[in-house]
């Protein structure tokens, strides 16, 4: 995940790679070449021993028994114990994923995301964000599939275990992944735009790349938060403490000058929405519209960067923003 001017911040990943395991862990990490990760095993299908599950299936917590006194096989597997019928998990793609795990080694069962307070996982699939049984595991799977994953070591927390999950060194963890949702990074909405009143900016759809805004002539900015959905989506509505997967582009109200757009990032991009980890003119622009909306945001200083510059970004502007809203988890 990238900062862009300020506007953007990484998120929090419970399943970060080991070198990131800390309570304060956020975002993409990379070991130093003095504690570089040892080699990710190649994968195999099945290998014996091998965990049993029970419970429901798919979309429900699982039940995970480890073979009693039989020690892992070492190998790291990633076992289709459903297959769903959705879109194929390719890398770069963002993946939301449920999951229930378990430590071998132990048999301490770990967080759950269908716990009273667990929540499904977000990220780039094969970008090396958490751990490779979930960065990895997912790529070549559709949408709708269940995977029984068992992780040694080089596939888990390494030699430094996770204090957050707690998760030795050098244990073993098997994982029960359920792949809910994918999307690549080249996402964006289709449809019928309505256009915005003709006070505000104007909006032109360019399909796989950054919108045109134009500014209106002669038009002094507006003091307060404008707004305009002009594609209304039909999904569940955004709420506060969500994590979005949205499309975007910035321009300032001054000159009409593009500073940033997902776009030149490589695509869409994930923030967590109402918590202040964005600008204000975002938390109170986007919470309550629906997943599927194009919303366009007028945000005067107070509720963008106020009175500090932030990179091509002059002190006290207004912001004009084009946004999909891709995804609410």
């Amino acid at each position: 995940m990238r900062r862009t001017a300020g506007l953007l911040l990484t998120l929090p990943l419970l399943l970060a790679v080991a070198c990131s395991s800390s309570p304060k862990a956020a975002g993409p990490a990379t070991p130093s070449p003095a504690s570089a990760a040892p080699t990710v095993p190649a994968p195999v299908g099945e290998a014996s021993p091998m965990p049993t599950l029970s419970g429901g299936g798919f979309g429900s917590k699982a039940t995970i028994a480890i073979p009693e006194g039989q020690q892992p096989s070492g190998q790291f597997v990633v076992n289709t114990v459903s297959e769903g019928d959705g879109a194929t998990v390719n890398k770069g793609d963002w993946a939301t994923v449920n999951y229930t795990a378990k430590d071998w080694t132990t048999g301490k069962d770990l967080p759950s995301s269908y716990d009273a307070n667990g929540k499904p996982q977000l990220y780039q699939a094969g970008s090396g964000q958490l751990v490779p049984a979930l960065d990895q595991s997912v790529i070549g799977k559709k949408v709708g599939t269940r995977l029984l994953v068992v992780a040694p070591p080089a596939a888990a927390f390494g030699e430094q275990g996770s204090n957050q999950l707690g998760v030795n060194k050098g244990d073993t963890v098997v994982f029960v992944l359920d792949i809910v949702g994918s999307l690549p990074p080249d996402s964006t909405l289709t449809g019928t735009m309505t256009e915005p009143p003709a006070t505000m900016p104007q909006v032109k759809d360019n399909g796989k790349a950054a919108a045109t805004i134009t500014i209106p002539a002669g038009q002094a900015p507006p003091a307060d938060l404008q707004q305009a959905v002009l594609i209304k989506g039909e999904g569940k509505q955004v709420k506060s403490g969500q994590t979005l997967v949205v499309q975007y582009t910035g321009v300032l109200w001054a000159n009409g000058q593009q500073f940033d757009s997902s776009w030149t990032h490589g695509g869409a991009q994930a923030v967590q929405i109402g918590t202040g980890s964005v600008i204000e003119g975002w938390d109170k622009g986007l919470v309550g519209q629906n997943v599927g909306s194009r919303v366009l945001l007028v945000v005067p200083p107070a509720l963008g960067y106020q009175d500090k510059a932030q990179g091509s970004v002059p002190p006290n502007s207004t912001l004009v923003f084009v946004i999909d809203i891709l995804e609410a988890v």
